[in-house]
């Protein structure tokens, strides 16, 4: 009995699997090196990245979220402030 047999692994399937997670990993690589460019080249126009960066990062949150995380960097900031 091999291997194969003992675990009921099919190889076709994992080449597949493997095959498609390979280029899963390609694109994405491709997709980080223009995220990258994209926020060079707004840093070359004089934009602050890190703010970009948490621009991206709030809209993708609910907006109470957002909410609750403004009204709380308000307050540390007042705390630090006393």
């Amino acid at each position: 009995m091999s291997n194969f047999d003992r675990f009921n692994v099919s190889a076709s399937l994992i080449k597949q699997a493997v095959a498609r997670l390979e280029n899963l990993e390609e694109k994405k690589a491709e997709v980080l090196t223009d995220i990258k460019d994209t926020f060079a080249e707004a840093k070359a126009q004089g934009l602050d990245t890190a703010i970009l960066r948490k621009l991206v990062k709030m809209r993708k949150m609910k907006k109470e979220d957002v909410e609750v995380e403004e009204e709380l960097l308000e307050i540390y900031k007042r705390a630090l402030e006393s």
